[in-house]
């Protein structure tokens, strides 16, 4: 299992490099314009999303000041009123058209790539002018054929595709993170960015 992980992750990385560096440009150059992340999915990448918008608003190499980001995973109020008054599919489109601003990014994570509400969600960022970074597993799904950058894990297990997915995040945040702040916290802290 740790060797068929280990594969996976190389195998992705291997092949979308390049994407992975124009998601990192994508969130930086938001995030100095002022925008912010939003960050989406289902059960396990619910908690990618959290980890994710945890690494950009608290830290993860160095201290250095906060970076917008929300995961819309994490209000239960908001979360039961929607599933309960409405449809569980409205549960991520009406929070993004509820926070996001055209500039801002949205991080949509589906391991099937066919997530309901991953799916409205990307599609209210288009609307609203939105940038969408997709975290997809297996062929990518309709998220892939969607969103403005796709980073697929071709692989079947939903817990290798998740063990990549939280690999890619961290990436992205340490990219981010040092692009914004790298250059100002050199030698305050020990970290030659």
């Amino acid at each position: 299992m740790a060797r068929e992980s280990i594969e996976i992750k190389r195998a992705f990385f291997d092949s979308n490099t390049d994407s992975v560096a124009r998601a990192a440009e994508l969130l930086i150059a938001s995030i100095k314009a002022g925008g912010k992340v939003l960050i989406f999915g289902n059960g396990g990448s619910a908690a990618d999303a959290q980890h994710i918008a945890a690494e950009l608003v608290n830290r993860l190499n160095y201290d250095r000041p906060p970076i917008a980001a929300i995961a819309l995973t994490t209000d239960t109020s908001i979360l039961t009123s929607l599933g309960n008054d409405s449809t569980f599919d409205d549960l991520f489109e009406r929070q993004l058209r509820a926070l996001g601003r055209q500039g801002d990014v949205a991080l949509a994570i589906s391991t099937s790539g066919n997530s309901p509400n991953v799916l409205r969600a990307v599609d209210a960022a288009r609307e609203l002018g939105i940038a969408t970074v997709a975290f997809a597993g297996r062929d990518g799904g309709k998220l892939a054929r969607v969103a403005n950058i796709s980073l697929v894990v071709n692989a079947q297990s939903t817990q290798r595709i998740q063990e990549t997915h939280i690999t890619i995040g961290h990436i992205l945040c340490e990219l981010v993170e040092d692009a914004l702040f790298g250059e100002s916290i050199k030698g305050i802290n020990g970290h030659d960015a």
